[in-house]
């Protein structure tokens, strides 16, 4: 593997530490690093180049999973390989017909036979336009995501983030599609990153949700599919190896996907439920070092702030929780809108740490707190646990106008760090509901009240 030595005043920082027992034949970088090891491969310094053989990995790493296993291995007697299962004989196209329909085929990208449809992916809190319940049979859905490092500033103090995204953002946009469709991906990372970048969909089943089939160097692009199982909504995130992998979520790699059932969300009672508008948010914990005095420090590269950065981390305390890959990110202007008497779903997301969400003034109407839609939802939620590496969705119909807090309720992680936003509702008021009996005036005695 091509590497490249950091000078010491650029931070000391391991580019290339991959699944913990992935390290390419012939490869410089270490099978695995133990915990009292961290800080020798910080000051290893390597670093891959866009001609590394990280892809060659990748290509390793499928052929030892079953499907693709079996589909190499070609010279095994025909009975044989017709008792494997369909989605195994990848390789082997030479099937007849007829053996393909009767078994499980659905893997094989050939005979899938299904319609195809591009999703053109939005910026969070929009979601694209989709069917809540779907038409027709499953679909093929293509989506584009690129890896994206750069810097960003997140927060109104104009702190600066070494930032690592899919499509620019932080989070990743939302992808929706139905149980039974699968999802075929394009992954692609600029050619002026700097590290290997993979995806984990929490959605998907089998090799590391996809993270072993996806590796790619900068200036790569690689295409993988997998099928919706199972419905909810899920975290999607890059899973390098190593200390890359938290590294690489805590600096804005996740996103979610929406896996809705076919025939649309229902209640505990198999009642269909609707939405009128949906929002996803993307709940993010920033580890931004400080310096002798306090203040946030800037790096002018990724490299750079590595090792400052991992041991901000490892003490557990960040610098920023924010919304949306920023303080104020959807607050004022940037508020989400609803009008009264719509239902309103809300995604939100959290890669890394425990979230307790609350809408102050409003409550969850229905709320799926695992994120699962297989399962019943709770009814009538105050405040709903988000599990750190996880998604939830929430259905809420608001009834009164005015501006609802949506936060983090730590309330200093919302007000002091940053996890705080707003939903703007409009509308008329109904004074059944709420209404100040008596305007705020002066303290009256009892024996005044009474005329004493």
């Amino acid at each position: 593997m091509a590497t490249m030595m950091l000078a010491p005043t650029a931070g000391v920082i391991v580019m290339a530490v991959l699944l913990a027992t992935c390290a390419p034949p012939g490869s410089t970088v270490p099978i695995s690093w133990s915990h009292s090891d961290s800080g020798k491969a910080r000051s290893a310094a390597s670093m891959p180049s866009p001609g590394s053989n990280a892809p060659a990995r990748s290509r390793q790493l499928a052929a030892k999973s079953p499907a693709s296993a079996s589909a190499e291995d070609v010279s095994l007697p025909r009975q044989k390989l017709e008792k494997l299962p369909a989605s195994a004989l990848v390789g082997d196209l030479n099937l007849p017909r007829q053996k393909l329909e009767k078994s499980l085929a659905s893997a094989l990208a050939e005979d899938l036979n299904l319609p195809r449809q591009k999703l053109e992916l939005v910026a969070p809190p929009l979601v694209h336009p989709h069917e809540q319940v779907a038409t027709g049979g499953p679909k093929i859905y293509e989506v584009r995501l690129v890896a994206e490092e750069k810097q960003m500033v997140i927060d109104d103090d104009g702190t600066t983030l070494q930032a690592m995204t899919f499509n620019g953002t932080i989070p990743a946009p939302a992808i929706v599609i139905h149980e039974g469709d699968y999802l075929e991906v394009t992954l692609a990372s600029l050619g002026s990153n700097t590290m290997p970048h993979n995806i984990d969909f929490h959605s998907a089943t089998g090799a590391a949700g996809g993270g072993d089939l996806t590796l790619i160097s900068p200036g790569e692009q690689v295409v993988f599919r997998w099928k919706a199982t199972r419905a909810g909504v899920f975290v999607y995130h890059c899973i390098p190896g190593g200390p890359m992998i938290p590294w690489h979520i805590a600096s804005g790699m996740s996103g979610v996907v929406m896996v809705l059932p076919r025939d649309g969300l229902k209640d505990g009672k198999g009642k269909p439920l609707h939405y009128d508008r949906v929002y996803y948010v993307g709940e993010q914990d920033f580890y931004v070092p400080r310096d002798a005095k306090g203040k946030f420090k800037t790096y002018a590269s990724h490299a750079d702030a590595f090792a400052d950065t991992l041991d901000t981390m490892h003490k557990l305390i960040p610098s920023h929780v924010v919304f949306n890959g920023r303080v104020n990110a959807l607050t004022g202007k940037n508020a989400l809108v609803a009008k009264v008497g719509e239902n309103v779903l809300i995604i939100h997301s959290q890669a890394d740490r425990d979230s307790r969400i609350h809408i102050v003034g409003g409550h969850g109407d229905y709320v799926w707190e695992t994120g699962k839609f297989s399962n019943p939802p709770q009814s009538d939620g105050e405040t709903w646990l988000v599990r750190g590496g996880s998604a939830a969705a929430v259905l809420y119909r608001f009834l009164q106008p005015g501006i609802y807090p949506y936060v983090n309720h730590n309330m200093t992680e919302a007000l002091e760090l940053g996890a705080f936003a707003h939903i703007k509702v409009e509308g008329k008021w109904d004074n059944n509901l709420m209404t100040q009996v008596k305007a705020p005036g002066p303290i009256v005695s009892a024996q005044r009240s009474a005329g004493q």
